[in-house]
C-alpha cells in the first residue's frame, strides 16, 4: 500500500487536520474544579452572533415548538447519513431496510427493541472463566463495550449510551472503578436504559449509582461536624456538567447577559447547600449499619445496587441551593428529590441537554434556532410530559438543520470520534472474530492505537470539552467549537492512520481475529468506480467530493491487476485484496471522512 498517490494523500490528511487543530492537546485539570469568574466567561459562552438577550433590553425570538413525532423518508444516501449518527455506523443492510421504510417506523423498532445488557455479558464472562475457559482481563468493559456495540441489535440505544457517557462521565482510570467490572458495566446499562426514559428518571439513575458515587466521591459523603464540611465535588458537578451549567441560558441555548456579562447559574453557596444534601449515601444493603455505609460488610451486589440513604450521617442542618429551602427535619430519601426536581426543572435543563447531545450526534455548533427546537420537544413532548428522552432524540436527529444537505461552511458537521472511526469500520464491513469476542483492550496510545477508550475519559469533563475551541487556528478565527480536536494532535494524527491501515489490512483486536468480510468488495475490484461507490455509500453517505474520488481512484487503479489465469489465482487474489484495502484506507485517512457532515 505504498506509492506516490498514497503518500500524497496522507500528507493532505495530516496536515489539513493539523492545520485545523491547532496542536490541539489534552486537558490536564482535575476531576473538579472551582467556578471560573462570571466577569470572564470562556470564548465557547459567547452568544451566537445576532441573538438576543433578555438582560439587554430586547427579548429573543419566539421559538416554534417542533414536532418529533414527524416522519422522513430516505434515500440510500440519506439512510446511510442518518445511521452514521444514530448507530455506530451503517452497513449496506441497514441502509437498504431504512431506505425502504420511514424514520417512524425505524425509532418505533428502536425504540421497542431489548436492551443488550453489558453486566450480563461480564457475568456471563467472569462466569465461564470460574468453570476453567478463557481468562478475562481488565477492563472487562472494554470487551463487552464493542462487542455489543458492534453486534448489538439495540443500536439507537447503545449509542446513546455511549453519547450519554461522554456527558455523566465515569472513568475507569479511577482505581476504585477499573476493579469493579460489574459495576462499571451496569453504570453504562443504567445509562441505556434511562435513554428513552425521562431524564428526571436517568438524572436520580446517576445520582445513586455506587460508581458515580466512588467516582465524584459522594458515597461515604458525611454530615458537617465541627471540623468537618460535606464533600462538594459531587454537587458542583450534578449542576456545572450534568444539568444547568455555568451561566444563565435562554430557551434556544445562547447566553443570559446582564450589563454584557454572563450571568452565574450557581454560587458556592448553591453548591455548600447541595453538598449537604448529598451526605449519608452508602452501600445498598439489607440494614442501615454503620459498617456497611463505611464498606465494611460486603454485599455481593453492592457494585451496581442503587445506593441507600443512612440516617445517621445525613445532614440535618437546613440546605439552601438554587432558591431552595429544606429544613433539617426530611429525610436524605425526600431532600434527594426535591434536589433532583429542582435541577430537572430549571429552565437551563433543556437548552444544556440539547446543546451536548446535539454535539454528539450531529453538529459541533448547533444553530440556536436547532438548540431551541430540542429544548423545546425537552419542555413538552407535544403531550405535556417534560423531559421525555424519546422526544427530544427524535428532535434532535429529525430536526431540519440536521437534515438539510450537507453545506460547504465551517459550521457543518463535527470531528468523528476515533472510537466511532473503528466501529464504522467493523459494522460497515462486518468485522468479527471467529471465538465471537471482541477483545479490544487498550487503544489509549496516541501512537499506537486510538488515543480513546471507552469509559477512560482524564477526568469528569470527558475526554474533550464541549466548548473546546482549537487556540490559533482557522476554527478559532470564526468562532467555532470542535470539541473532538481537542485529543487531535500531530502523534494522534499519524497514529490514527497506522493503526488503521494495520487494521483494514489485518483485522482489529488483540489477535487480529477480529476479520472484516470484504467479499462484496473484492467482486468489485475490477471496477475500481463501483468499489469506491460502494465505500463511499458505507463510509461517506455518498457525499465523496469529486477531487477526493478522483485521487483514490489513480491510487487504486496504480495497484496492477494482472489477467486472471490458470497459474496466479493467488497473485490476482492479493491485488484484488490490495485494491480493496487501499480504496478503503483512503477513504478513512482523508479530512473528508474524518469530518462526518
Amino acid at each position: 500500500m505504498t506509492n506516490p498517490s498514497l503518500r500524497r494523500l496522507l500528507a493532505i490528511a495530516l496536515l489539513s487536520l493539523l492545520s485545523a487543530c491547532g496542536g490541539g492537546g489534552g486537558d490536564s485539570q482535575t476531576a473538579s474544579i472551582q467556578k471560573p469568574e462570571a466577569s470572564t466567561p470562556p470564548a465557547s459562552a459567547v452568544p451566537p452572533a445576532g441573538t438576543a438577550t433578555p438582560g439587554d433590553s430586547v427579548p429573543p425570538p419566539p421559538l416554534t415548538t417542533p414536532s418529533s413525532a414527524k416522519t422522513v423518508s430516505f434515500t440510500r444516501q440519506e439512510a446511510s447519513r442518518f445511521l452514521g449518527r444514530a448507530t455506530f455506523g451503517p452497513n449496506m443492510a441497514a441502509i437498504d431496510a431504512l431506505a425502504a421504510s420511514n424514520s417512524d417506523a425505524w425509532f418505533k423498532a428502536q425504540f421497542s427493541k431489548p436492551q443488550t445488557l453489558h453486566r450480563k455479558y461480564i457475568d456471563s464472562m467472569l462466569a465461564a472463566e470460574a468453570a476453567g475457559g478463557e481468562k478475562t482481563r481488565y477492563p472487562q468493559f472494554y470487551e463487552s463495550f464493542w462487542q455489543q456495540g458492534i453486534r448489538g441489535e439495540d443500536q439507537l440505544r447503545q449509542r446513546m449510551a455511549f453519547a450519554l457517557s461522554e456527558i455523566f462521565v465515569i472513568s475507569i482510570q479511577n482505581e476504585e472503578l477499573v476493579a469493579r467490572p460489574r459495576g462499571v458495566a451496569s453504570y453504562y446499562d443504567m445509562l441505556g436504559q434511562h435513554a428513552f426514559g425521562n431524564f428526571r428518571d436517568l438524572l436520580e439513575g446517576v445520582a445513586l449509582h455506587p460508581m458515580m458515587g466512588l467516582y465524584l466521591s459522594h458515597l461515604h459523603n458525611q454530615k458537617e461536624t465541627a471540623t468537618r464540611t460535606p464533600d462538594e465535588n459531587f454537587a458542583r458537578e450534578v449542576m456545572q456538567l450534568f444539568t444547568i451549567g455555568l451561566y444563565q441560558l435562554n430557551a434556544d441555548g445562547s447566553l443570559k447577559l446582564s450589563g454584557g456579562k454572563p450571568i452565574d447559574t450557581y454560587s458556592h453557596d448553591d453548591v455548600a447547600g447541595l453538598a449537604k444534601v448529598m451526605t449519608g449515601w452508602g452501600w445498598a444493603g439489607p440494614d442501615r449499619n454503620w459498617m456497611r455505609f463505611n464498606g465494611g460488610v460486603i454485599d455481593a451486589d453492592r457494585d451496581w445496587q442503587p445506593m441507600q440513604n443512612y440516617p445517621d450521617f445525613h445532614s440535618t442542618a437546613e440546605k439552601r441551593f438554587l432558591g431552595q429551602a429544606i429544613s433539617g427535619a426530611t429525610s436524605g430519601e425526600a431532600d434527594l428529590k426535591l434536589a433532583l426536581d429542582t435541577l430537572f426543572n430549571h429552565p437551563n435543563a433543556g437548552p444544556f441537554l440539547a446543546r451536548q447531545l446535539i454535539q454528539r450526534l450531529v453538529s459541533s455548533n448547533p444553530s440556536p434556532a436547532y438548540v431551541g427546537r430540542v429544548a423545546a420537544a425537552f419542555a413538552n413532548n407535544g403531550s405535556g410530559v417534560r423531559g421525555d428522552m424519546q422526544a427530544v432524540i427524535r428532535a434532535v436527529l429529525l430536526d431540519p438543520d440536521a437534515l438539510a444537505p450537507a453545506g460547504t461552511t465551517m459550521r457543518t458537521g463535527k470531528l468523528r470520534e476515533p472510537l466511532l472511526r473503528l466501529a464504522h469500520w467493523m459494522r460497515a464491513f462486518d468485522a468479527k472474530p471467529a471465538n465471537g469476542r471482541y477483545r479490544i483492550y487498550y487503544v489509549d496510545d496516541p501512537l499506537a492505537g486510538l488515543g480513546q477508550s471507552p469509559l477512560n475519559a482524564p477526568s469528569v469533563f470527558n475526554f474533550f470539552r464541549p466548548g473546546y475551541m482549537p487556540p490559533n487556528s482557522a476554527l478559532a478565527s470564526a468562532g467555532l467549537l470542535a470539541p473532538e480536536l481537542q485529543i487531535t494532535s500531530e502523534p494522534s494524527v499519524t497514529g490514527y492512520l497506522n493503526y488503521m491501515q494495520a487494521t483494514i489490512a489485518n483485522g482489529a483486536g488483540e489477535y487480529r481475529d477480529i476479520a472484516p468480510d470484504y467479499t462484496r468488495e473484492l467482486a468489485l475490484a475490477a471496477d475500481p468506480g463501483a468499489l469506491l461507490d460502494r465505500i463511499d455509500l458505507l463510509l461517506m453517505h455518498g457525499s465523496m467530493p469529486a477531487r477526493l474520488r478522483t485521487q483514490i481512484l489513480a491510487a487504486v487503479n496504480g495497484v496492477a491487476l494482472p489477467a486472471a489465469t490458470a497459474g496466479n489465482a493467488v497473485q490476482v487474489a492479493a491485488a484484488q485484496a490490495n485494491r480493496v484495502k487501499l480504496a478503503i484506507f483512503l477513504t478513512m485517512a482523508s479530512p473528508a471522512y474524518l469530518v462526518q457532515k
